[in-house]
C-alpha cells in the first residue's frame, strides 16, 4: 500500500486544501450579461442612465454624443467607450446620422476588480476601426449567442483580451510622461482659449500659433484628451452658451446667434437642431411651457 503522506507530496498528488492560496493579483474573469449589435431607430436616445455593471460600447457605424462622467464624447466609427457601475451617462443620436453599436455589459461577481489599475478615470479607450480588437468584439457577440459552455468561455477570454490590450495601449500612451505633461498643458491652454473666445471666429491657425503644434497633432491629441476635436468642442461650447442665454435672458434667437459667434441666424439654427435634435425656438417654447 502506498504511503498516504508520500502520495500527497508527489507531483500532482496535493489536495485542493494543500495548494497555495490565491496570489495577491488574482482576479476573477468577467461574467458577460449582454453582448449584442444594436441599430438605433430614428430619434432614439438615452438620458442620464446608470448601470449596475461595467459597459463597453463600440461604434460600428455613424456617430453619437456620449456624455459620461461629466465629460462629453462625440463618438465616431471605431470609438470604444467604457464606463463603470453607477456612472450616469447618456447616448444622444444626431439628426440624419445613423448609429450602430456593439454593447457589452459585464461584471466580476462579488469580487472587487481593480479596474482603476487598467484604465484610471479614462472613458474613451481609443479608436479601433479595422483592427484586431474590432474583429474580437464582433466575434465576442457571435460566441455570446451560442449556448455551449465552450463558447461562453471563449467569449470571456476575448473580453479579457480586449480589456488587457486596450489597457496596454493606454499605458504605452502614458509612457512619455514628460512630453505628455507639456502637451496636456498646451491642450488646456487651447481649451481655455476656445471657452473664452467662443463668440469669435476661432480658426485652426489660431490654435497652431498659441500651442506651437501642427494642426493634425492638435486635432488628434485634443480629441484624446477631451473627447472632441477643437472645432467640435467650439460648437459644443456655443450650444451650451446659447442654452444659458435662452434660460437667463429675453434675447431673440437671432440675438443669441450673434452672441455665440454666428452672423447668420439660419446657419446657427441648422447647427443647433442638428446637434440637439430641436430648434432653439422650440427649446425656448418648452421653457415657457415649463414655467407656466
Amino acid at each position: 500500500m502506498v504511503d498516504e503522506k508520500l502520495e500527497r507530496s508527489a507531483p500532482g498528488g496535493l489536495s485542493p486544501s494543500e495548494t497555495a492560496s490565491d496570489p495577491p493579483d488574482f482576479d476573477y474573469p468577467p461574467y458577460i450579461t449582454l453582448a449584442h449589435l444594436f441599430h438605433a431607430p430614428k430619434g432614439w436616445e438615452i438620458r442620464n442612465r446608470t448601470m449596475g455593471q461595467f459597459v463597453l460600447q463600440y461604434v460600428v457605424e455613424g456617430r453619437a454624443d456620449y456624455p459620461v462622467g461629466g465629460r462629453l464624447y462625440s463618438t465616431v466609427k471605431g470609438d470604444l467607450l467604457f464606463h463603470r457601475p453607477g456612472e450616469p451617462h447618456s447616448i444622444l443620436t444626431l439628426e440624419g446620422e445613423p448609429y450602430v453599436c456593439l454593447s457589452f455589459v459585464f461584471h466580476f461577481g462579488k469580487s472587487e476588480f481593480p479596474v482603476h489599475r487598467l484604465f484610471g478615470e479614462t472613458h474613451l479607450l481609443g479608436n479601433y476601426a479595422g483592427t484586431e480588437i474590432e474583429k474580437k468584439l464582433n466575434r465576442l457577440v457571435l460566441l455570446y449567442r451560442q449556448p455551449s459552455l465552450s463558447s461562453q468561455l471563449q467569449a470571456q477570454g476575448l473580453l479579457l483580451e480586449v480589456l488587457g490590450e486596450t489597457a496596454a495601449g493606454l499605458n504605452r500612451t502614458r509612457d512619455g510622461s514628460a512630453v505628455e505633461a507639456r502637451t496636456k498643458a498646451k491642450l488646456l491652454l487651447l481649451q481655455n482659449h476656445i471657452r473664452e473666445h467662443y463668440a469669435e471666429n476661432v480658426q485652426h491657425s489660431d490654435l497652431e500659433h498659441i500651442a506651437g503644434l501642427s494642426r493634425n497633432y492638435i486635432i488628434v491629441q485634443f480629441k484624446r484628451q477631451f473627447g472632441l476635436t477643437p472645432m467640435q468642442y467650439l460648437t459644443w461650447v456655443r450650444i451650451q452658451k446659447a442654452r444659458e442665454l435662452a434660460l437667463q435672458t429675453n434675447l431673440s434667437v437671432s440675438e443669441i446667434a450673434g452672441q455665440v459667434g454666428y452672423s447668420d441666424v439660419h446657419t446657427f439654427g441648422r447647427m443647433f437642431k442638428k446637434k440637439t435634435g430641436t430648434s432653439l425656438s422650440q427649446f425656448c417654447s418648452s421653457l415657457v411651457t415649463y414655467k407656466v
